[in-house]
């Protein structure tokens, strides 16, 4: 038995609850995982985990000792990174999820930079704005706005977003162009309603004048989950959306969208970068979580930003 496969196996059965799934993160078969854990086992005279037919959980002596094999794993990441060749040239594989509209207009584009500072590093990245687990899902880390509704997990601010108002001209000539935020309570106007499937419900806009500071839920004919979705919707003139500038600005420039309420001003909303609290920030993740913050702030989107 070798006892770092041993352990490492070990330890992803516990983070993805599944001989399966960690097997198929490991590029092994299950049956090869059972065999190496079984083998830990017997080396150790103790049961790690409780297997029944339908799930796997940790036994007291399996969760203490799996955050010893974290900590040891973690240490041997830090030695092989030691050397000069790991430290210049992080390699490996980073699982990532980001949302649809930041990968598009942001990330994707700026990753030749990435990867020539980086050759060696492989990016797995999911593109959604759906809630990830990034313990069983094997996720190292994922882009996300807004507060994180997980506290448990470790995480980067690397940005700031900054939001306007906008609507196609085809729904301005339709429905009329609203002079104050109240009107979009009116029946004859429509906003397109983006559902947060983080926060399982949808909140209201916020939004502040020198004199005024009210809460606008409006009325809607569309919600979507999808950053791209919901840009979309706007653009054909399904009704009023509040958009990060950034993806705005395109639009703008084709008069595809027109700016609403310009005296008024919205909350803006952070950015972080999020990552298992068990989980070892590797050179790869770390050089990772610098290259966004860097590319966040070149795109005018770091904490300071004054769009």
């Amino acid at each position: 038995m070798d006892r770092f496969d041993a352990m490492q196996a070990f330890a992803r059965v516990v983070e993805t609850g599944s001989f399966t799934k960690a097997a198929a993160t490991l590029h092994m078969s299950k049956t090869s995982v059972t065999q190496l854990v079984q083998q830990l086992e017997a080396r150790l005279r103790v049961r790690l985990l409780n297997r029944t037919t339908r799930q796997v959980n940790v036994t007291a002596d399996g969760a203490a000792y799996y955050e010893r094999v974290v900590r040891l794993l973690a240490d041997m990441d830090d030695a092989e990174a030691s050397l000069s060749s790991a430290v210049t040239l992080p390699r490996g594989k980073l699982r990532l999820d980001v949302p649809s509209p930041l990968a598009r207009l942001i990330l994707i584009p700026a990753l030749p930079d990435f990867h020539a500072r980086y050759p060696d590093i492989q990016l797995d990245m999911g593109v959604s704005d759906r809630n990830v687990d990034l313990i069983r899902e094997n996720v190292d880390c994922v882009v996300r706005g807004g507060e994180l509704a997980d506290q448990s997990l470790m995480a980067r601010r690397v940005g700031e977003l900054h939001f306007g108002i906008y609507a196609a001209p085809s729904y301005l000539q339709r429905a009329g162009t609203p002079a104050h935020p109240r009107e979009l309570e009116d029946s004859h106007h429509r906003i397109v309603r983006f559902h947060w499937a983080r926060a399982g419900r949808v909140f209201p806009h916020v939004m502040h004048s020198a004199e005024e500071h009210i809460s606008v839920a409006g009325r809607y004919v569309l919600a979507v989950d999808d950053g791209n979705a919901y840009l979309a919707a706007g653009v054909a003139g399904l009704g009023i959306i509040w958009l990060p500038r950034y993806m705005a600005s395109e639009h703008l420039q084709r008069g595809e969208l027109v700016p609403l309420f310009e005296d008024w001003q919205l909350d803006t909303m952070p950015l972080y970068l999020a990552f298992p609290p068990n989980r070892h920030v590797s050179t790869k993740l770390r050089v990772f979580i610098e290259w966004v913050a860097e590319l966040m702030a070149r795109h005018g989107l770091g904490g300071d930003a004054n769009q």
